[in-house]
This record gives C-alpha cells, structure tokens and sequence, in this order.
C-alpha cells in the first residue's frame, strides 16, 4: 500500500464490458519528505487507479497495486493493477502531523 495525490482523471469511451462504468483516476505517489519529515512529496512517477472508494482530484488517497487491487468485491472481476482503496484524512509521524484533509 501506498499514498498517493489524485491529480486528474480519464474518459475511455471504447474499453471492456467489465470496466464500464468504472472512474478511472491519474494518481501520483508519495513519500515523507527524508530531510525534514514534516511533508508528503512526490515521488515524480504516476499510476492509472480504479476509484472503490468515491475518490475525487486533488485528495490523497491509500492506493494498493498487483494482485491487492483485486482483492476488493468491487474490483475482483476487473483487469486492474491498481486501486484507490481508501481516502486519506492525516498521516502523523511521531508527534508530528504532516497532513490533514482539507
């Protein structure tokens, strides 16, 4: 499992029966700041992710990958490597929080 930011979403008009219907969001993974600690930063890649959750752009969002992605009731027929499973309210390191929902 992984964070990551919901920075944009897609539209596939021609794609299999078992994906209609399915929101297809751009994800981009992150990762606590090493130096500091005190942010989440990107980790300058991005990943296509199935929404299970009702996602929307702009939130961070737990997202699960492989196998894991299909492990859901929603997603466990769908040709999919990559899930949004969870939306994320804070993320604290020791003491300290470093994110917080809006």
């Amino acid at each position: 499992m992984f964070l990551a930011k919901i920075t944009g979403n897609l539209t596939a008009t021609q794609k299999v029966d078992s994906m209609v219907g399915q929101t297809l969001f751009i994800v981009e993974p992150l990762r606590v700041d090493e130096q500091s600690q005190d942010s989440l930063k990107s980790t300058g890649r991005t990943f296509i992710a199935v929404d299970t959750v009702g996602a929307g752009e702009g939130e961070v969002v737990l997202i699960v990958q492989g196998s894991s992605a299909r492990f859901t009731d929603e997603t466990k027929m769908l040709p999919i490597d990559c899930a949004i499973i969870g939306i994320i309210d804070t993320v604290q390191i020791g003491t300290k929080s470093i994110y917080r929902s809006n």
